[in-house]
């Protein structure tokens, strides 16, 4: 009888890392950013069918990446567990804190189990507030670990450089539009440092917006509203030349008027002009 291979603890684990990352690295990117009025879902996805981003309960979404047969499994989990929890106590009883925590559990079990192959996924859990600072945005690497995220974070593909983007360019208060153009941007940026072009029909968004009336914050972007925001802040971008030139062409009338002849005496009869109008509104 043959002895078994021996594989140390670390060297499994490790292998198993590596083996779900090389998964979740060929899957495109989605990426998840904080507004003024809430929180923002972008995903490369030219599939009207299979989302990667999904309601799961009234302030809470789900942003996903790898093998969609496994994501798809945990948020129907999480629907579950959000549905039963929110009946058993209440709707406020169920948090984006929770259903994270829950997640964690599922994928620390199925990576650390040696019956099972780890799952190719990679999570992001999303919650809105009543204000920015109440937003919650929890990132759920294939292990089970779970890192709060702040401001901006990506997931899948070049998550590193899309991330690296991100941080230096997202602000607090930007509105939907220059939002969603900054995470446009940052999905056109390819491995080698060039640029493609996505348009409207290579990418699924979504966003939870807290200044909607109905308790269901959850919205997708679709058709005319997606072309116009992108069209919309395109040519914002492209009018921010002009109030400057307008100004040099205001100011170069003013020195013109100055060096003119006769611009001193012209000068002289406004000011006149002036003081004998404020004189009868004084009395």
């Amino acid at each position: 009888m043959s002895t078994p291979f021996y594989v140390s603890p670390q060297q499994a684990m490790a292998d198993r890392a590596e083996y779900a990352r090389k998964g979740i690295a060929r899957g495109r990117s989605v990426v998840v950013l904080q507004y003024t009025d809430g929180v923002l879902f972008v995903a490369e996805n030219p599939s009207r069918a299979l989302h990667k981003v999904s309601e799961i309960y009234d302030r809470i979404a789900f942003a996903a990446v790898g093998k969609y047969n496994e994501f798809e499994n945990l948020r129907i989990g999480g629907v579950r567990y959000a549905d039963l929890r929110g009946y058993t106590y209440h709707r406020e009883d169920v948090t984006a804190r929770g259903l994270a925590n829950v997640y964690a559990q599922t994928l620390g079990t199925i990576f650390s189990s040696a019956a099972e192959k780890p799952y190719e996924v990679e999570l992001i859990v999303a919650e809105v507030g009543n204000a920015p600072e109440d937003d919650q945005i929890y990132r759920l690497p294939h292990d089970g670990s779970i890192v709060d995220e702040h401001g901006s974070v990506a997931v899948g593909g070049n998550a590193d450089q899309i991330s690296s983007y991100l941080d230096q360019r997202h602000r607090d208060g930007m509105s939907l539009a220059e939002a969603l153009r900054l995470a446009v941007d940052s999905l056109s940026r390819d491995t080698n440092g060039g640029e493609r072009t996505l348009t409207a029909e290579h990418l699924e968004v979504a966003v939870l917006d807290r200044t909607r009336p109905q308790k269901r914050k959850f919205k997708r972007i679709l058709g005319r509203q997606l072309s116009r925001l992108l069209d919309e802040h395109a040519a914002a971008e492209k009018e921010k030349g002009k109030p400057a030139a307008d100004a040099g062409e205001s100011s170069d009338g003013a020195a013109s008027g100055a060096n003119g002849k006769g611009s001193g005496k012209d000068t002289a009869a406004e000011a006149d002009g002036g003081e004998s109008e404020a004189g009868p509104s004084d009395d």
